[in-house]
């Protein structure tokens, strides 16, 4: 089931003395998040306007509205930053890793591997992890991931041998 929001970040400090937040994106880019004029804070989502956005050293330097103070900022230390799934334009073809997260996987025949455990970045590659009667690790390519279908929940591969 497709969520609402979309959790992209933390802040993990302030930045400077006019109140501005420091966030640890959980994108592919520090400047996906700059696109947003709304980010929602914490579980209860409530909605802060983004006054300034601007990617520094791999982090996102954020002036929010009503937040003009470090003791203020400081405030929202720790707290999850999340984006309206409405809001974001991803390029054709993109998703969300947590849309693919639970997806079964299945051969080329239509037989099910298992289940889409977790999404592993350990370069610039990607590599899915798939739980079923064994763990199976593939790189996100276009070689092994033939297909990528959300809407009915599942991801086709192509497994080598040694796989």
């Amino acid at each position: 089931m497709l969520t609402e929001f979309l959790e992209c970040g933390q802040v993990v400090n302030t930045h400077g003395i006019r109140g501005e937040i420091r966030i640890v994106p959980w994108a592919d880019s520090p400047d996906f998040l700059c696109q947003f004029s709304t980010l929602y804070l914490d579980s209860e989502n409530r909605a802060m306007k983004v006054l300034s956005c601007r990617v520094h050293k791999g982090s996102v330097i954020v002036r929010l509205e009503g937040i003009d103070t470090v003791e203020t900022a400081m405030l929202l230390k720790g707290k999850t930053v999340r984006i309206r799934r409405a809001d974001a334009k991803l390029p054709h073809g993109s998703f969300f890793i947590s849309d693919i997260i639970g997806l079964d996987v299945v051969d080329e025949e239509g037989r099910k591997l298992g289940v889409l455990k977790e999404v592993l970045s350990p370069s610039l590659q990607q590599v899915y992890v798939v739980s079923g009667t064994r763990e199976i690790m593939i790189p996100a390519v276009p070689q092994f991931i033939l297909e990528t279908n959300i809407p009915e929940g599942y991801l086709k591969v192509r497994l080598i041998e040694g796989m």
